[in-house]
């Protein structure tokens, strides 16, 4: 996708208790697409933030939708029915992923001919970035999804995609929660003309949100769950 294109781009930024970090992210997006002619908008879906994070958001003029559901995955469902974008791009809110890579993801996807594009965080991980636990159970469960699915994912848990907005009727992902992310990559990869890409992946701002055990245990029996017992040919309609 070249500057000045038609197309429109949704960027998509789920949030909980993020102040620390949204502004800049926000700022960081602006900076990376304002003069590249795209028309573009930015979506932050707050699960109840009890801290500024709405209001910062608002402030630095992006568009805030608010969900009361639980879940990483429905916090990203619904930002998928409010997208108004041909494009969709993905980060999380707490300064790790590169919005400075946006632009060139979307151009791989335009001069590829491909319809979705997941990033790797393992290849250039800056130092403290993640814990050895976390790194332990991304690994693990990212040779599990391989294992079970038979697709070559480095990185099954990254939350920074690139991927046309069409793509999302061929495709059907079901999971609220934390194995949303795999999940979306599995089908994916199954479905549609996919790749990954290494990107830079930086250190936290603000509280971890993760629990090692509970999240890496939860979507370790999804991904067994939905290779033995899970629908295989309903789509996500949007």
């Amino acid at each position: 996708m070249k500057a000045g294109s038609t197309l429109r781009l949704s960027v998509i930024i789920p949030t909980l208790n993020e102040e620390e970090c949204i502004g800049q992210v926000i700022d960081d997006v602006n900076a990376s697409l304002q003069d590249k002619g795209f028309d573009y908008e930015i979506m932050i879906v707050d699960g109840r933030s009890t801290d500024r994070t709405r209001d910062i958001a608002r402030e630095k003029g992006a568009m805030v939708v608010e969900e009361p559901r639980k879940g990483y995955g429905r916090a990203y469902k619904t930002g998928f029915e409010n997208a108004r974008g041909d494009i969709i791009a993905t980060l999380d809110g707490d300064c790790t992923y590169p919005t400075e890579s946006i632009v060139p993801l979307m151009e791989m996807l335009d001069e590829e001919d491909l319809e979705f594009i997941t990033t790797d965080r393992f290849g250039h991980m800056e130092e403290g970035a993640m814990s050895n636990m976390h790194k332990i159970g991304n690994l693990a469960l990212s040779f599990t999804t391989r294992l079970l699915f038979g697709r070559i994912i480095r990185d099954s848990q990254s939350g920074m995609w690139v991927f046309r907005r069409e793509a999302l009727r061929k495709i059907n992902v079901e999971a609220d929660g934390m194995p949303f992310s795999e999940e979306i990559k599995i089908e994916a990869f199954r479905k549609l003309r996919s790749r990954e890409v290494m990107i830079v992946y930086r250190r936290r701002v603000g509280e971890v949100k993760l629990s090692s055990w509970k999240d890496g245990w939860n979507n370790f029996k999804f991904l067994w769950t939905k290779r033995f017992f899970g629908p295989r040919d309903r789509s996500l309609r949007s």
